[in-house]
């Protein structure tokens, strides 16, 4: 099995980690492309993951941690959960744990961070400029505390941990979303129950669709006679795409939306994220 992380780059300005930079969803989908087909050519296997301790949550990154966390979140799982490979889930991940947004520098603890903050003001960086982008780029925003209910330090501990818990912990946490059946970390257990069901998701083939639409994340994988076709939505805004897909012979398995009966996919909402099945 292999790992990179050429995906965790694509939102550097000119390669440089501390300058902030829209993500490239062009590149995105052109890495993914290579190491999905070209692995698949050679026999070999892909890590699937958005996260881990030394990245930023990827609902704060490439999603909306506002007012489409919910809907982003779950389409950034069915993005890679769908994919030829092994999906990783990172501790709170699963809930779509957020970056902490801490307004002080003596929140952080990461060392890597802390020294970056005053070469960010040596720079001529203001300390607003400079806490903007560790709010985005800092270690610490993967490495906060596993928010398990709304009790004192998010069920994570009795005493005061080494990082402060962030704030949304109060609605943003397993207990809750455990008795909320629409809830982010259901429908995680719902993409884990599909690849397991589908020999399609496990061991089907890949081919990426829209591939000139930047903003549209699709692909279909077929095995044995099935295909499965899965398409996201990666803005905040509802997309047209190019060609409108035919749903002849397909049923619905999964979105993270209400479901509606169509005959054939038009556009797709904001961040929305489908996944029908043929055969």
């Amino acid at each position: 099995m292999c790992f990179n992380f050429h995906h965790l780059k694509v939102d550097y300005k000119d390669g440089e980690k501390w300058e902030l930079s829209k993500p490239d969803y062009r590149k995105l989908k052109e890495l993914f492309e290579t190491w999905q087909c070209e692995m698949e050519q050679g026999n070999g296997w892909n890590a699937l993951f958005w996260c881990n301790h030394d990245q930023p949550r990827i609902v704060s990154r490439l999603g909306d941690d506002k007012k489409h966390w919910k809907a982003s979140a779950k389409m950034l799982a069915a993005c890679i959960h769908m994919l030829r490979g092994t999906p990783y889930i990172y501790q709170g991940e699963e809930l779509g744990m957020t970056n902490p947004g801490y307004g002080n520098i003596h929140s952080y603890r990461d060392v890597e961070s802390i020294n970056y903050y005053h070469i960010l003001l040596k720079k001529g960086k203001s300390e607003e400029e400079a806490l903007k982008i560790l709010g985005q780029r800092s270690r610490d925003n993967g490495r906060t505390p596993m928010q398990w209910d709304f009790g004192a330090y998010a069920g994570f501990s009795t005493h005061e941990p080494w990082i402060t818990i962030p704030e949304n912990y109060s609605y943003l946490n397993a207990k809750a979303e455990e008795e909320d059946m629409d809830s982010i970390l259901h429908y995680y257990r719902k993409l884990v129950a599909l690849r397991k069901q589908y020999e399609v998701i496990q061991e089907g083939s890949v081919e990426f669709l829209y591939r000139e639409q930047p903003e549209i994340f699709a692909y279909r994988r077929r095995f044995k006679g099935r295909e499965l076709l899965v398409l996201n939505n990666f803005t905040e805004s509802q997309v047209d795409l190019q060609e409108p897909f035919a749903l002849t012979g397909y049923r619905h398995l999964l979105g993270n939306y209400p479901r509606q009966e169509k005959m054939e996919i038009k556009s797709l909402r904001p961040y929305e994220s489908l996944i029908f099945l043929k055969g």
